[in-house]
């Protein structure tokens, strides 16, 4: 999961969380505690991006190969 998605689940979140009343969607749906959920993922997902970022760049460094282009020798 990337930034962008974290950042709107994060969004979407807040909006279930705080901007929609409760009982919208009926007593059995509890809208607050689905958009607490999202925020939680969210969060979670900026965190593991920022911490795994660093790590996906080292990778491929030092994996230059130099290859010539001569033909084989037969």
């Amino acid at each position: 999961m990337g930034v962008g998605v974290s950042i709107f689940f994060l969004t979407l979140g807040a909006i279930l969380r705080f901007a929609i009343e409760p009982d919208v969607l009926g007593e059995d749906v509890h809208i607050d505690v689905i958009g607490l959920i999202f925020m939680i993922v969210g969060g979670v997902g900026i965190v593991l991006s920022v911490v795994l970022a660093p790590r996906r760049g080292s990778t491929s460094e030092g994996r230059l190969m130099h290859r010539e282009n001569r033909p084989p020798d037969v």
